[in-house]
């Protein structure tokens, strides 16, 4: 299989080795030449879970328009943030919008974003796919090298009308994954939504007073910190309920993923998430501007509103979060990926379901 890596991040680089051991024609493309001249260079240096080496095999670029026509499918591994941009700039490159397309991840609201975005610049729907939640627990911490800690062995998947080849695509190359029904779905169980607002709100005088020099989810994981991320969990099972989703706790769920143990105590949310190997040695955000803030807010919590507010269910925990995190960041949460950007702007519960349900 020809498969195009969108993106040049610890995400892209893991996606683009798993897919490459796995015999299939990978090509790596990413936005900026600095972060792609090492790679290019060097390889992908890769260690932790998926093994230990450097694989060579990759072609790597940063311009997307001489690879449109050759890949029979993408793998877009961004930042969420990126994903209205990406879309725009692969319909400018031609890319052909029956050729599937897959988030890793999504998040919440991914791929309702990317078609719009997509669909805007060509007047066409894309076939597009998306994950709940990265595939991947990995950093980059040298430039040609991604150390992968945790590999997802539970992945929701979830396409748009139209978007089945996308669908079976992401089954085919990410083993693991499931059809969880709808993009509603996939984007109320992302995880990142619960584990990161909490604590990033809760320990920013930390984070601005050490610039990261602490784990995020051992030593910013107490026990308030705990209580509010109930608050948070409960009420977004509580909007995946009004849309037909019954949805696990959050300790349930990240042991399917596999960043709990499976002998977690699930009632005890600190423990659980603090004893989880993948995540331990995780450090915190160095400032306000990390993607905990930047994505998370704006590309999690604000989605998340918006479409409580379609379930009219009630989410003072995620409203609080998102007004205190944009309070001491300007610009976190902002407009974000709202309703409009999302393209339900104005639908009902009823419109909402005809429009993601294949």
């Amino acid at each position: 299989m020809r498969v195009l890596v969108i993106g040049s991040g610890s995400g892209a680089m893991a996606s683009a080795v798993e897919l490459s051991l796995a015999g299939h024609e990978v090509r790596l493309v990413g936005r900026s030449e600095a972060t792609m001249a090492p790679l290019r260079a060097n390889g992908i240096g890769y260690k932790g879970v998926l093994g230990e080496g450097r694989t060579g095999a990759v072609v790597i670029d940063t311009a997307m328009a001489p690879h449109a026509g050759w890949a029979e499918a993408a793998v877009v591994s961004l930042p969420t943030f990126a994903h209205s941009g990406i879309a725009r700039a692969m319909a400018q490159a031609g890319w052909n919008a029956a050729r599937p397309v897959v988030l890793n991840p999504g998040h919440t609201g991914g791929a309702l974003e990317f078609a719009t975005a997509f669909k805007a610049q060509v007047g066409v729907a894309p076939c597009v796919a998306e994950f709940a939640t990265l595939a991947y627990v990995a950093r980059k911490y040298l430039p040609d090298e991604v150390t992968v800690t945790g590999r997802a062995k539970f992945l929701r998947a979830a396409a748009l009308p139209g978007g089945d080849e996308a669908l079976h695509m992401a089954l085919a190359l990410f083993p693991g994954s499931h059809d969880a029904g709808d993009v509603l779905a996939t984007g109320l169980a992302n995880v990142n939504m619960v584990l990161h607002p909490p604590g990033s709100v809760m320990a920013a005088a930390w984070v601005e007073a050490r610039q990261g020099d602490f784990t995020f989810y051992v030593d910013a994981m107490t026990p308030g910190v705990a209580r509010v991320m109930a608050k948070l969990d409960g009420e977004r099972r509580r909007v995946a309920a009004a849309f037909g989703h019954d949805l696990p706790p959050l300790v349930a769920e990240m042991q399917r993923i596999g960043t709990a143990s499976a002998n977690a105590d699930a009632t005890d949310l600190r423990a659980a998430i603090s004893g989880g190997e993948a995540n331990a040695r995780i450090r915190a955000p160095d400032a306000l501007t990390h993607r905990y803030y930047t994505e998370d807010f704006g590309f999690g919590l604000v989605p998340f509103v918006a479409l409580a507010g379609v379930a009219r269910v009630g989410v003072p925990t995620a409203a609080a979060l998102l007004a205190l995190g944009h309070a001491m960041q300007p610009g976190v949460g902002g407009a974000g990926r709202d309703a409009a950007a999302m393209g339900i702007a104005g639908l009902n519960r009823a419109d909402l379901l005809r429009h993601v349900r294949r």
